[in-house]
C-alpha cells in the first residue's frame, strides 16, 4: 500500500511537533517532577524500609543534569545508612522515555556510607528484606532472564563518566572498624583510575585500581595494585573471621555478557598472584599460591546454571577442567565434574601450595597422570548419587620422598601420639618393646571384629571406598553437617604415624594424597600396615597398642582373648577414653553397651565370620585389669554419683 509523500511529511511533522512539546513541557515542568519523584522515594523509604530520606536541596542543571545537596538515608533509631554532601548526575532522555533508567554522568562530592552492626541490630537490616512478588510463586524462575535483567539494570546505573572526591565507606561491626576512604575515583573514556586509603585495626595501606570499564557494552579489564609496599592485605575479615588474605595483584576481566535462544554467556577470566591464607581450619601456618588463574564460562538458561565445562583453572602448572550445574528443569540436581588433563607428576607436586602440603616439601616422581570425579546427587532421589573418582597412572613412580618418608612403616620406629597439641609419651613399634604384638599372635577374632567395625574390604581396597564416600556425603547431606566420615585404616594409620589430629583442610587433604602413594605404590604390605595399626592406636586414657590393651583390661595376651572380649575391644575403638561410661555401678555393661555387641556380632555371624560354635561357654564381659579402677562401682554403703548420666547412648554405626 503505497502513502502520497505530502501524508508522510506531515505524520513526521506532527511527531516532530508532539517530542518538541514534550521536551518543552519537560523542561519547564522538570523541577516539578523532581520533587516528585523525591517524595516518591521518602515516603517508600519511611513505609517499606522504615527510614528516613531527605534531599536539602534538589534542582535541574539544563534538561538532564540534577544537582542534589544534603542527601542522608537514615534508618530509624539506628545510626545514618548514607550521607552525602554533593551528587552531581545526568540522566539519558531518551532511554527514560522508554522506561529504562540509564546514568550517564555521576559526580560526588564528600559523603560516606557506613554499615553498622550493635550487638545483634545493623543498620541496614531493613534493606535486607524481600520484596514480595507479584508473579505466581508456583512458576519456576528463568534463571537467565532473571540474571540478565538485574546485570542489565544494574550496569545502567553505574555511570559512563564518574568522578568521586572525598568519599568514604566504613563499617563498624560491634567495635571491629574498617575504613576505605575513597580519595580518587575517575572513569573517563572508559578508563578507570582510583586512589583508597585502607584502614583496619592492625594495618593502613593505600591502593590503586585502574583499568577498563565500559558498562553500556557490558565490558571490563581491572587490575588492583598496592602503592605501599607489600602485599594488598584483605580488611575486616581477620577481625570478623580470623581470617587474614593478602595478595599482590588481582586482575579482574569480563569479555562478553550475552543473552541469546534463552541462554546467557558470562565469559571473562580473573588472575591472582601470590595469595597468602592464614585461618586455623585450613592449615596450621599461611598457605601460599603463587599465581592462580580462573577463565569462567558461566552459563544460564530458563532451568540451570552452570561453570561451563570449557572453563579452566590454573593453579601454578596443575590445570583443571570444572563442570559445575544446578538444575530444576524435573527435579533439583546439582552435578561437579573436575578433570584433570595428563600432566607430569613432578611438575604436580611442585604446584602444590606452600604451606598446605608441607609433608610433600621434597618430594619427587616421575611419570604421569590423569584425573577425573563424577559427582551428581539428586535432590528428590537421594539414593542414586553418583561419586566416582578415577585417577590413570603412566609409569608413575615415587623417586624421593618428603618429609613424610612412608618406608619407615616397614621397620621399627618411635610412634609418638599428638592429643590437643600435646605430644604423648613415645612407644616404640617393634620387638624390642615388650608390649608389641606380631599380627600371627592377635586373637583373630579380634581381627575380624575390628576389620567389620573400621575397615571390612581393607584387603581389598587402594585405601578409600567409593561406597563409604558416597554413605558419608548422604548422611552428611540429610543432618546438614558432617557427621559421618569415610575413613579407612589406611587413612587412621596415615593420620596417626604421619599427621595430627588437627581438624584442617591441609591435614585432611595430605592424607588423601598420602594414602594414595601408599596403597599404590606397594610400599608397604597390608598385613604389615595392619600389624602397625593394631600397635599403636590408642584402646584407653594412655593406653597404647593392644599388648598394653588387652592386659589394661583382661589380664591377658592379645592371643587369649575371648570372642566377647574382642567385640567388647573392637567397639570402644571410637572412643576409647571414655570407655568407663559403658559400663553401671555394679560394673556390668549397660544395655545400650551390650545391644552393641550383639548387633556386631550378629553381623558377624552373617557374614560367616563367626559360628555359633565360637559362642559356647562365654560369660558376660568382666573387666579385670587396672581399666576396673577408673570403673565407678558402687560400694554397698555408697552414695557416689552414679556415671549413667554421663554416657552416650550410641547406636553402633557400621
Amino acid at each position: 500500500m503505497n502513502f502520497p509523500k505530502q501524508k508522510i511529511y506531515k505524520a513526521l511533522k506532527i511527531l516532530g511537533i508532539i517530542v518538541v512539546v514534550l521536551c518543552i513541557g519537560l523542561y519547564y515542568f522538570r523541577d516539578s517532577l523532581l520533587k516528585q519523584a523525591i517524595a516518591k522515594v521518602e515516603h517508600k523509604m519511611a513505609v517499606q524500609y522504615n527510614s528516613n530520606f531527605s534531599v536539602k536541596e534538589a534542582s535541574f542543571d539544563g534538561l538532564s543534569t540534577i544537582k542534589l545537596t544534603d542527601i542522608v538515608l537514615a534508618p530509624i533509631n539506628a545510626d545514618t545508612l548514607c550521607k552525602i554532601k554533593n551528587v552531581e548526575t545526568s540522566i539519558s532522555l531518551s532511554s527514560l522515555l522508554i522506561g529504562d533508567v540509564q546514568v550517564g554522568t555521576l559526580k560526588i562530592d564528600n559523603g560516606y556510607i557506613q554499615l553498622v552492626k550493635k550487638g545483634k541490630k545493623r543498620n541496614f537490616d531493613a534493606f535486607l528484606k524481600r520484596e514480595k512478588d507479584d508473579t505466581n510463586s508456583n512458576e519456576k524462575r528463568k534463571y537467565a532472564s532473571f540474571a540478565y535483567n538485574i546485570i542489565s539494570k544494574i550496569l545502567n546505573l553505574v555511570p559512563t563518566d564518574m568522578d568521586l572526591k572525598n568519599f568514604k565507606f566504613k563499617i563498624d561491626d560491634n567495635g571491629k572498624h574498617t575504613s576505605i576512604d575513597v580519595n580518587k575515583l575517575v572513569l573517563a573514556n572508559k578508563q578507570l583510575e582510583t586512589n583508597l586509603h585502607v584502614q583496619a585495626k592492625d594495618f593502613d595501606q593505600r591502593w590503586n585500581i585502574k583499568g577498563f570499564a565500559d558498562p553500556r557494552n557490558k565490558k571490563a579489564d581491572i587490575r588492583f595494585f598496592n602503592l605501599d609496599t607489600g602485599a594488598i592485605r584483605v580488611p575486616y575479615l581477620d577481625q570478623r573471621y580470623n581470617l587474614k588474605a593478602s595478595f599482590d595483584s588481582i586482575r579482574l576481566n569480563v569479555g562478553n555478557i550475552n543473552k541469546s535462544g534463552g541462554e546467557l554467556h558470562i565469559d571473562g577470566y580473573t588472575s591472582i598472584a601470590n595469595l597468602t591464607i592464614n585461618h586455623p581450619k585450613i592449615a596450621s601456618k599461611n598457605v601460599v599460591i603463587k599465581n592462580a588463574r580462573f577463565d569462567y564460562r558461566f552459563l544460564l538458561g530458563d532451568s540451570f546454571i552452570s561453570i561451563d565445562s570449557s572453563s579452566t583453572m590454573q593453579l601454578n602448572k596443575i590445570k583443571v577442567r570444572p563442570y559445575i550445574s544446578y538444575d530444576t528443569e524435573k527435579d533439583t540436581v546439582y552435578t561437579l565434574k573436575v578433570d584433570i588433563p595428563k600432566m607430569k607428576a613432578q611438575d604436580f607436586i611442585v604446584s602444590l601450595p606452600d604451606g598446605l602440603f608441607t609433608h610433600f616439601q621434597g618430594m619427587q616422581a616421575t611419570g604421569n597422570f590423569d584425573y577425573k570425579l563424577d559427582f551428581k546427587f539428586n535432590k528428590n532421589k537421594p539414593n542414586t548419587l553418583v561419586f566416582d573418582s578415577k585417577l590413570n597412572k603412566e609409569d608413575l613412580r615415587i623417586t624421593k620422598y618428603g618429609e613424610a618418608d612412608l618406608n619407615k612403616l616397614n621397620g621399627e620406629f618411635v610412634y609418638r601420639a599428638i592429643i590437643q597439641n600435646v605430644l604423648q609419651r613415645p612407644i616404640l613399634v617393634g620387638n624390642a618393646n615388650p608390649n608389641y604384638t606380631p599380627l600371627d599372635q592377635i586373637s583373630p577374632y579380634l581381627r575380624k571384629s575390628v576389620l567389620t567395625t573400621e575397615d571390612p574390604s581393607f584387603f581389598s581396597h587402594r585405601g578409600f571406598i567409593n561406597e563409604a564416600f558416597k554413605q558419608s556425603i548422604l548422611k552428611n547431606i540429610r543432618t546438614k553437617k558432617f557427621s559421618r566420615g569415610a575413613s579407612t585404616i589406611s587413612m587412621q594409620l596415615i593420620k596417626n604415624v604421619f599427621l595430627t589430629r588437627e581438624k584442617t583442610l591441609s591435614r585432611k587433604l595430605e592424607e588423601i594424597l598420602l594414602v594414595y602413594i601408599l596403597e599404590n605404590n606397594r610400599i608397604v604390605s597390608k598385613e604389615r600396615m595392619l600389624e602397625v595399626y593394631f600397635n599403636i592406636i590408642e584402646w584407653g586414657p594412655n593406653v597404647y597398642g593392644i599388648g598394653e590393651a588387652s592386659h589394661f583390661y583382661f589380664q591377658k595376651s592379645p592371643s587369649a582373648l575371648n570372642v566377647d572380649e574382642c567385640l567388647y575391644l573392637a567397639t570402644i575403638i571410637p572412643k576409647p577414653r571414655k570407655f568407663m561410661y559403658q559400663f553401671n555401678d555394679q560394673g556390668n555393661l549397660k544395655d545400650y553397651a551390650i545391644k552393641n555387641q550383639k548387633f556386631l556380632k550378629n553381623l558377624m555371624f552373617r557374614r560367616g565370620l563367626l559360628i555359633p560354635e565360637d559362642t559356647i561357654g562365654l560369660l558376660p564381659v568382666y573387666i579385670s585389669g587396672n581399666a576396673r579402677s577408673l570403673i565407678r562401682i558402687k560400694a554397698p554403703d555408697s552414695t557416689a554419683i552414679k556415671a549413667d548420666s554421663l554416657a552416650v547412648d550410641d547406636e553402633f554405626d557400621l
